[in-house]
């Protein structure tokens, strides 16, 4: 068991960047700002239902959420910290 969930964990951080460079590509293709937090929930929850946990959907739920939010935070904050360097330097 110890294993499998080390295998969720590694995997779940590894779809993270994905998912950032996944709407970065919908984002160029002219998807509209307003619908790119929900684009990353839903590739969170694509990949969890599909790859990390297709056979049981309430975990597969809450990482495709949870996978999907970090994404957006990775992004965000990553953003915000160079936006604020560039502006210091």
């Amino acid at each position: 068991m110890v294993n499998k969930l080390t295998e969720i964990n590694v995997y779940g951080v590894a779809l993270v960047p994905v998912i950032i460079g996944l709407v970065q590509l919908l984002k160029k293709s002219g998807l509209s700002k307003k619908y790119i937090p929900a684009s990353a929930i839903i590739l969170g929850l694509l990949f969890s239902f599909f790859y990390l946990a297709p056979d049981e959907p309430k975990k597969a739920f809450l990482l495709g959420i949870v996978l999907g939010l970090s994404a957006m935070g990775l992004y965000s904050g990553t953003k915000t910290t160079v936006l604020k360097k560039s502006k210091k330097i």
